[in-house]
């Protein structure tokens, strides 16, 4: 409630010349527990604390009216208690705290002189007149305090010392002034808002405890009415003021200019809740919490009721909306704010309802056309049309007799959704200023709603992005089970270059990798896909660890100079029980021994990062054993700002051994353990494999000769050891297949041995094996060729196949379902 910074008119001097007097006044509520709940600008600057500084402090520790303050509010505090800060000096009578008793049952005025903490340094003081009303009725509010500077308005009348005129407050009874209506009618400007039923109330209390008036001298008796601080027009006359005697009954006398102060307060109240909302408003780019903020600014000050309702577009972080809206616009009414008894609305206008609201309705009218729709009271006979256009619901008692307006909201010209805003009829009803508010609330509310919406977008997009450069892990290798975990970082629109891999090679064996290109944002991202794309290429290429990480150097430098990452890439072959690795700058990975269940870092050579070049990389073998677990993980999971990494590996290594029911139990354990400290900014990528083998029971190896007849000895062997492991139903598919692939072998080999080898797991897995390294091709045939069929019989029976070539020999695999009926 700022009241402004300078007084419009002294008030008037000698005994026969009484003039209202217009003060900036600092408003000020307590609660019922003695804190303060409403704390004017006008506060702030008489008493040098601000709003968020003073709401849900004790009153006792702010203000110079312990007087006016029973002893159950501020505790033990007596009237020495106040003497600094606040040193009473000037009140009603000689001993003012024990003329009170502790009561408030009567309004109290006194005088303080008060150290504000903007001005402890120097020491200076002012010198303060308050008022204080107790509040009776239902409600949280205790006391209302009206205070003003003494010392300006001393200073304005031209009497710097004060024993040249006696400045105290006080009270009297609004009908022994003039203009008695004027006063009561101005009263309720020095109020904070309120709902109207509450205001009303705390209004009848004050007329019926005495006005607050100013006695210079103990003669002149001057009632006190705010002053909103509004800057005089160029050219326009100095108010003049008619004297107010108290004895004279005459009609009430308005001062010249008084009407066109009271249409810039309305002016200057409005600018202050618009400048209020802006401040509240847009606090998150979160689009619901932005939602609640926009919806909940309009009540109890504005409006009795607010709804906002937004189209679909907006709601779900789409991208703007396509064209106006018409009848079949979707609405989804996303918020609903009103003063009202809890739960009227509810059942009858529910959040989160989608509709298309009917034609000739006022909501629809505002929805096309984009302006404001201004209702002063809706009359029955609206209240029945428009109840009318909705099914299995009854309007009418919420809506009739209230007033209403309902404003879009807009960003860049495009109607994104729109505001229901209504007043009880017991309050002033809307007017052309109150639209041309709501319509501004509406514009700030529209800009803050599509920023939220645009950083909604923004976001699914860079999910969307992330998520399509991480690949689908099948949670079952061969000879292996993998669980991965990605948490995106906060930088940069949660979008960044860690990831993660796992790639099936010939031999039953399974590519494990994981990396992280430095920085973030699209840029890294961008090199992340490219970086993956290639290790998957050169992975299917059965390139060795140490060179596929020589190789993947080589490309970072030729993608720009600036591109560095890191990666661990790990071979798992689980036929032999081994690990083949190769560390290009990454964290080590840690190995949890099924054994004893004890957890190991790796020692590895680290190598430089991806990028540096002309640096060598090495590659080490480790013996695992069936059930032994790896975990590679990106730094970010380990690294915490101002601790040592090796904390980090330590904790890593500790969580890891921690037993679990299933490996993605074991991921989230060690997410838990390690993902606890606040202020995480980067990406975390985890990855983790139990690597269980495959028993030697469940791989079958054959030597063959190039011979044709070694094609029939194949198909018998391939269907006796079926038949052994108990899979006859697989043996038909099996035979043929297998007939397919050594056939060609046998032409088209160099005459070398050939390699047969078949390895049970979830599925069949067949490997043939032969000493010409070129690879094989589907051929295009015609209905009269009498070969080149072979590989299109394999494409079409077997679920996958694929050819690998190493230094001199090459391998042609395929996998088949067990339970395959072909």
């Amino acid at each position: 409630m700022d009241r402004g910074s300078e007084r419009d008119t002294p008030p008037g001097r000698g005994s026969d010349d009484v003039t209202a007097g217009r003060i900036p006044l600092a408003v000020v509520v307590v609660d019922r527990d003695g804190l303060v709940s409403h704390w004017s600008s006008g506060a702030r600057r008489l008493f040098g604390v601000g709003r968020q500084d003073a709401v849900g402090r004790p009153a006792a520790d702010l203000l110079p009216v312990s007087g006016a303050l029973p002893d159950d509010l501020h505790g033990d505090a007596t009237p020495d208690a106040y003497d600094d800060p606040h040193e009473a000096y000037d009140g009603l009578g000689p001993d003012l705290e024990t003329s009170l008793g502790g009561r408030t049952s009567f309004a109290t005025a006194g005088r303080a002189r008060v150290t504000p903490p903007d001005r402890a340094k120097d020491g200076e003081r002012i010198d303060v007149l308050w008022w204080a009303y107790p509040l009776v009725g239902p409600g949280p509010f205790r006391l209302l305090v009206l205070a003003a500077d003494a010392t300006r308005l001393r200073e304005e009348r031209g009497h710097e010392d004060e024993s040249a005129e006696r400045i105290s407050p006080g009270f009297a009874r609004h009908t022994e002034l003039p203009a008695p209506e004027e006063l009561e009618r101005r009263l309720p400007e020095i109020l904070p808002n309120m709902g109207p039923g509450l205001s009303g109330r705390i209004v009848s209390q004050i007329l019926e405890l005495g006005y607050p008036i100013l006695e210079f001298s103990q003669y002149d008796r001057v009632p006190v009415t705010p002053y909103w601080g509004v800057p005089r027009r160029p050219g326009r006359p100095r108010t003049e003021s008619a004297a107010l005697v108290p004895q004279q009954r005459t009609a009430p006398v308005v001062p010249i200019g008084a009407e066109q102060d009271l249409e810039y307060a309305a002016v200057r109240e409005r600018l202050e809740f618009l400048n209020e909302v802006s401040s509240g408003i847009g606090t998150s780019l979160d689009l619901h919490e932005t939602i609640r903020e926009v919806t909940s600014a309009a009540v109890p000050r504005f409006a009795d009721f607010a709804g906002t309702h937004l189209r679909a577009a907006v709601l779900a972080g789409e991208g703007f909306p396509d064209g106006p809206p018409d009848a079949s616009t979707v609405m989804h009414r996303v918020w609903v704010e009103h003063n009202d008894e809890p739960g009227r609305w509810d059942d009858t206008v529910p959040v989160g309802e989608a509709f298309a609201f009917p034609e000739h309705t006022p909501f629809y009218r505002c929805m096309v056309t984009g302006e404001p729709v201004l209702v002063p009271r809706v009359t029955d006979e609206l209240s029945d049309r428009i109840a009318g256009e909705f099914e299995k619901r009854d309007l009418r008692p919420l809506i009739g007799q209230r007033s209403l307006l309902i404003v879009p909201l807009k960003a860049r010209n495009v109607v994104l959704g729109f505001m229901v805003l209504m007043r009880r009829p017991d309050r002033p009803q809307f007017d052309d200023m109150d639209r041309t508010t709501g319509a501004e609330l509406a514009a700030r509310a529209g800009l803050v709603l599509d920023n939220a919406r645009m950083y909604t977008y923004q976001e699914n997009v860079a999910d969307t992005l992330q998520d399509s450069m991480l690949p689908q892990v099948s949670p079952r290798m061969a000879g292996c089970d993998v669980a991965t975990r990605y948490l995106p970082g906060t930088r940069l629109g949660r979008i960044g270059g860690d990831w993660f891999d796992t790639i099936k090679l010939p031999g039953s064996r399974t590519a494990l990798v994981v990396g992280d290109v430095m920085g973030h944002g699209l840029n890294s991202a961008a090199m992340m896909g490219q970086l993956r794309t290639a290790v998957q290429t050169m992975a299917a290429l059965e390139t060795p660890p140490a060179q596929l990480l020589r190789n993947l150097d080589d490309l970072a430098r030729r993608l720009g100079e600036n591109y560095l990452a890191t990666c661990l890439y790990a071979v798992y072959d689980p036929i032999r029980g081994e690990l083949h690795l190769a560390n290009a700058g990454h964290i080590p990975p840690v190995l949890v021994r099924a054994a004893d269940g004890r957890s190991e870092l790796l020692d590895l050579p680290t190598g430089a990062p991806i990028g540096v070049g002309g640096v060598p990389f090495e590659s080490s073998v480790v013996r695992v054993a069936p059930g032994d677990r790896l975990v590679l993980c990106t730094d970010g999971l380990v690294e915490v700002r101002g601790s040592d990494i090796g904390e980090g590996l330590a904790a890593l290594c500790e969580s890891a051994a921690h037993p679990a029911a299933s490996m993605d139990d074991a991921c989230d354990t060690i997410i838990r353990a390690l993902n606890t400290h606040g202020g995480r900014k980067d990406d975390v990528a985890l990855l983790m494999a139990r690597l269980n083998g495959i028993p030697d029971d469940h791989v079958a190896e054959w030597r063959l000769d190039a011979e044709p007849r070694e094609v029939g000895r194949a198909r018998r062997l391939v269907r006796d050891r079926l038949l052994e492991w108990g899979l006859p139903q697989a043996v038909e598919t099996a035979r043929l297949l297998v007939s397919e692939v050594v056939t060609n072998a046998v032409q088209h080999g160099t005459g070398g041995r050939i390699g047969l080898r078949l390895v049970r797991t979830d599925a069949l897995l067949f490997e043939v094996t032969d000493d010409e390294p070129a690879l094989p091709a589907m051929l295009s045939t015609g209905p009269y060729d009498e070969s080149g069929r072979g590989l299109r019989v394999v494409s079409r029976l077997a679920r996958e196949w694929g050819a690998s070539a190493s230094g001199h020999r090459k391998t042609v695999w395929f996998e088949q379902a067990v339970n395959d009926r072909h």
